[in-house]
């Protein structure tokens, strides 16, 4: 639970707090003075290595000092989340084939862009597929909600190779075959592409670890980026809740307080109830993850739990705070925008809670 962090972790709370009020929260000339700024600073404090293997000069921070420094950092509602930490391997960790140098090192050195290819489109008859012949992988296929991927140097694709089964394949995005066919915006204001790969060439060493195990390495990663989701939603709640505790004592045009009304407390009590189980399950799933047990299951459970109230409390708190908040600028409002896609984003809560009962009623897995 929170209130069972050591010494240690407290001090990494407060390292983080106060790098969102000395450096991400103060004006600067340009975006790009803000974003070197912040990188500096989060590399000064430790922050930027802490997703980086040890091999790499990194600190490979286990999941609970991760989830503390993030929800501490988004609970200042800070921008520029994403120059915190550094780039992390994500399924290139540990390969150790030509793949290290060519593209593990490159990207661990922002020397590259890497993006993560998963989803395939609702209307694809076959999913995206790839054939061996003389050390040489054919892929074809179609990739939808690909983040960052038109930017991206290169492609970390799930694809079903024939005879071999599920696994994850680099294709660079310059190569003979990949064609870009759309660049979009969500509603967060990040960026995604669609690809099509039509009969893309690669040698087998582009197939990341061992062919057919690419689904659980994929998972793996899936399930890192979930808590960093269940995380950022937490620190966000309790921005919003400590906002809208100064807005409920200010007084109104009657000269008594907004949170007199029964009905403004009782809707507020709610959101810290939904905010105090959400922060439990965080800290007691970042926990189990650091046991080394397998916490898919829980992963998932936190991150549609978490997700989803993050959303209830900004749309109630736009509810008490009033028409303001739906101006554009307004804090409440640009944060409503930025964790609707949320509840969509590495599994959609319906998907998220099917996945969960078959984990449970088919496999024996899972906790209460």
């Amino acid at each position: 639970m929170p209130e069972s962090l050591t010494a240690e972790q407290n001090a990494l709370a407060e390292k983080a707090n106060q790098l969102a009020q000395d450096v991400m929260l103060v004006p600067y000339p340009t975006p790009e003075k803000a974003r070197a700024a912040v990188r500096e600073a989060s590399k000064a404090a430790g922050f930027f290595t802490m997703t980086q293997p040890a091999a790499y000069g990194g600190t490979e921070a286990d999941q609970l000092s991760l989830t503390i420094v993030r929800e501490a950092l988004t609970s200042h509602n800070a921008p520029l989340m994403d120059a915190v930490f550094g780039p992390s391997p994500g399924v290139l960790g540990g390969v150790t084939n030509s793949l290290r140098e060519s593209h593990l090192e490159p990207l661990l050195a922002g020397e590259k862009r890497s993006s993560f290819g998963f989803t395939e489109p609702d209307n694809v008859a076959r999913p995206t597929f790839g054939i061996i012949s003389d050390n040489r992988l054919s892929v074809t296929g179609q990739k939808s909600y690909v983040t960052g991927g038109a930017e991206a140097d290169f492609v970390n694709a799930l694809v079903d190779i024939e005879d071999r089964g599920p696994s994850m394949v680099v294709l660079d995005t310059n190569l003979d075959g990949m064609i870009l066919e759309q660049k979009f915006s969500s509603l967060d204001g990040s960026h995604h592409a669609a690809f099509r790969f039509e009969n893309v060439e690669v040698p087998t060493d582009a197939i990341i670890g061992e062919p057919g195990k690419g689904l659980p390495r994929a998972m793996r990663q899936i399930g890192d980026t979930r808590m960093l989701f269940a995380a950022n939603a937490c620190g966000y709640m309790i921005w919003v809740l400590n906002m809208l505790n100064e807005h409920l004592l200010a007084k109104d045009k009657s000269g008594t307080p907004r949170g007199d009304k029964d009905v403004v407390r009782w809707h507020y009590a709610n959101l810290r109830i939904k905010a105090y189980a959400a922060r439990s399950m965080l800290y007691r799933t970042a926990r189990l993850a650091d046991s080394g047990e397998n916490f898919v299951n829980e992963a998932m459970a936190c991150k549609a739990f978490a997700t989803e109230s993050i959303g209830e409390i900004v749309d109630t708190a736009i509810q008490l705070v009033g028409g303001v908040a739906l101006v554009e600028g307004h804090p409440l409002e640009r944060l409503y925008r930025h964790v609707r896609a949320w509840r969509l984003a590495e599994g959609a809560s319906d998907v998220l809670r099917l996945n969960i009962g078959r984990g449970i009623l088919e496999l024996g897995k899972g906790r209460i």
